[in-house]
């Protein structure tokens, strides 16, 4: 390995973090082939919004349940080639999915996506702030932007790629699956160097002050605030397609260009949020990012299109840029555990996700898709209970 691999763990390791950050977009570009396949799935196996909701809630449940108990067990144990190994378990699930003929057979394939979500989140993670050095916002937004960015664009390759030649057309996707399992490799033999080099974690003076009572109550709001996050970008990730052709009546085509202005959005949130909270402070970050969407997510539901399209981007920008500073600030106050922390969090982040849709997908079907996204624009005022988060940074710069 060349010798700028073995640092002191204060330097930040670029290209790692580009290969990782690059693995993550293909990773999470595989996955967000699943909701951006939902009217395909729907019209050919005749799927209620209840059903549709059931599939995100497998795929996501399988890899938030699995990735705090991963992440647990990696702090203590690391295996530097395990995201290889997560990596194939994408590769066999994506392949799946493509001949999948019944509900059933569909659930079992997305939840081998989970599977292998839930096996590299927790240590791609881990290995992106260990590569960022002291840059640890600015890392762990290198990371999630790449994830953000496949996320974005696979609904535009969903609508270029699969509309057109139908589900089988979802196994050209095992090619991306092939080569991040490459890329990955690659970032096993560093990390694995890297586990001889890393020097211990320091505990802040900022954190010693905090009594494990107050730590346990911030985690818990860091948990309210993953959730107002993640059941409101659940409405937007799983029902922003049907909600445009139901209320403007645009083809799916459409819908999905539209979702793709949303999720890269929220691909450039994520990178800026992640810069101002090594500058400015990750609270005011997470301050700023669930509550001040709050403004533009109200008003969504009662515009015309093109305002619609212009408030979903600008809510993608703001309510993004909020998951990398809640994740690097709960790794502060629990450091040394950061694979357990990002387990936790990712897994909050799927998990909700899942059941966001189920729930989201159930009232639909109650009501109607315009009913869902009157309620689910209240849920960034949670964002309020912000305030309650001791303000570590502070103390830490006096």
């Amino acid at each position: 390995m060349p010798d700028k691999s073995v640092r002191n763990n204060t330097d930040t390791v670029y290209s790692i973090l580009l290969i990782i950050s690059f693995s993550h977009f293909l990773n999470d570009m595989i996955q967000s082939v699943i909701p951006s396949v939902y009217p395909i799935l729907r019209d050919n196996y005749n799927l209620s919004f209840l059903q549709i909701g059931i599939i995100t809630f497998v795929a996501q449940i399988t890899s938030s349940i699995m990735q705090p108990v991963v992440g647990a067990y990696t702090d203590k144990h690391p295996h530097p080639y395990s995201l290889t190994a997560g990596m194939m378990f994408t590769l066999a699930g994506i392949l799946l999915l493509s001949v999948a003929s019944t509900f059933g057979f569909i659930l079992f394939a997305v939840a081998i996506v989970g599977i292998g979500s839930a096996v590299f989140h927790p240590e791609s993670s881990r290995i992106a702030q260990s590569a960022a050095g002291v840059r640890k916002g600015f890392g762990q937004s290198v990371f999630q932007v790449g994830g953000n960015g496949g996320t974005a664009l696979g609904p535009l390759l969903a609508a270029v790629v699969i509309l057109p030649f139908g589900q089988k057309s979802i196994s050209w996707f095992a090619i991306a699956a092939m080569i991040a399992a490459g890329a990955l490799y690659y970032v096993g033999r560093w990390y694995k160097t890297s586990l001889h080099t890393d020097k211990k974690i320091e505990i802040t003076s900022a954190v010693k002050m905090l009594s494990p009572k107050r730590i346990r109550q911030a985690l818990v709001i860091l948990c309210v605030l993953t959730f107002s996050k993640y059941f409101y970008m659940a409405s937007m990730t799983s029902y922003f397609t049907f909600f445009l052709i139901d209320k403007f009546g645009v083809d799916i085509r459409v819908s999905q260009m539209c979702l793709f202005a949303f999720l890269a959005a929220v691909a450039a949130g994520t990178l800026i949020g992640g810069a101002i909270g090594d500058r400015y402070g990750r609270k005011l970050v997470i301050w700023w990012s669930i509550f001040g969407a709050a403004p533009f997510a109200l008003a969504l539901p009662y515009v015309n299109l093109t305002m619609t399209i212009i408030l979903a981007i600008v809510i993608g920008l703001v309510i993004s840029s909020a998951f990398s500073a809640i994740l690097v600030y709960a790794t502060e106050l629990k450091p040394g555990k950061v694979g357990m922390i990002a387990g936790l969090f990712f897994g909050l982040n799927f998990g909700l996700g899942g059941i966001a849709s189920v729930f989201f997908g159930w009232l639909a079907d109650m009501t109607s898709i315009r009913y869902v996204f009157q309620l689910s624009t209240l849920l960034p005022l949670l964002g309020i209970v912000t305030r309650l988060l001791p303000d570590i940074e502070s103390r830490k710069n006096n």
